[in-house]
């Protein structure tokens, strides 16, 4: 599977951005999808996670919950991240990741992922 990562940019605080994450390949071998972030000099921390088929929970980091929305289109075999109301905190390279796995721990666990795309970079400025 391969994943492709766009949407990225440059916006002021209180802006909107739309991030797209396109997915080839075996798709109907994924089981789930999310999106991840890393800022300079931390660590990637868990944004978002849904199932790839739908059903189940969509779950959120306490810091998007309420500002970011996480939805599919199988039949583009592509998820979206809609991001409202972004703050300086969201600055950070954002990066799609799928599994082909059931899940072993936690939706929030970069190790369970299997596939990633390649980052897409959003700055949020004042």
């Amino acid at each position: 599977v391969q994943l492709q990562a766009s949407g990225g940019g440059t916006v002021q605080a209180g802006d909107s951005l739309r991030l797209s994450c396109a997915a080839s390949g075996r798709t109907f071998n994924l089981y789930g999808v999310a999106w991840f972030r890393q800022a300079p000099g931390k660590e990637r921390e868990f944004v978002a996670a849904t199932r790839w088929f739908g059903g189940g929970s969509t779950h959120y980091a306490d810091s998007v919950k309420g500002r970011f929305t996480l939805s599919r289109d199988n039949a583009k075999n592509t998820v979206y991240l809609q991001m409202n109301s972004l703050e300086l905190e969201d600055t950070a390279v954002y990066y799609c990741a799928a599994r082909s796995r059931i899940l072993a721990t936690t939706v929030r666990s970069p190790d369970e992922y299997d596939f990633w795309g390649q980052g897409t970079q959003v700055t949020v400025s004042s």
